[in-house]
């Protein structure tokens, strides 16, 4: 049986920073037949919910991870840590469970796989990963987003 790692915001979760989810049908059905596994990289990583909205800026989660831009909340607080450790504790729930697929949430500086909020606080969405989606890219897992309605 193939496992996936799952944003756990698809599979019901309240753990989105405003402590709302973004229910995904086939997400929850796949969790709850075992073939997948939720992960909240941000919880994860040791913040709360809810949590001030964050954005990467100066960059990608790529970018991130290279130390070359860092995730920022909307008052100015630097929250890239947490993001990075974030990012390594879902890679790890992933390596251990076998997961070589996740299915994550767009737009988040964490799991934005395609797109992510650019960095200004303006709703403005550019291309790009988050810092978990380039983490678990970076090490060989296949990343897409979940088929929602663009404007979730």
């Amino acid at each position: 049986m193939t496992i996936r790692l799952v944003s756990a915001c698809l599979a019901g979760m309240h753990c989105r920073y405003d402590g709302q989810s973004r229910t995904n049908a086939e997400v929850v059905a796949a969790v709850d037949a075992g073939t997948a596994v939720p992960a909240c990289p941000e919880m994860l990583g040791g913040l709360t919910t809810p949590r001030q909205p964050a954005e990467i800026v100066g960059g990608d989660g790529d970018d991130v991870l290279d130390g070359i831009a860092t995730v920022r909340t909307d008052d100015g607080e630097d929250v890239t840590a947490q993001y990075v450790v974030g990012a390594r504790r879902a890679l790890a729930i992933a390596t251990a469970v076998g997961a070589e697929h996740a299915t994550l949430h767009q737009r988040s500086p964490s799991c934005g796989c395609g797109q992510r909020y650019d960095g200004t606080f303006t709703g403005s969405v550019t291309a790009g990963a988050g810092v978990t989606a380039a983490l678990l890219r970076r090490n060989g897992i296949t990343v897409t987003p979940a088929d929602r309605d663009p404007d979730t």
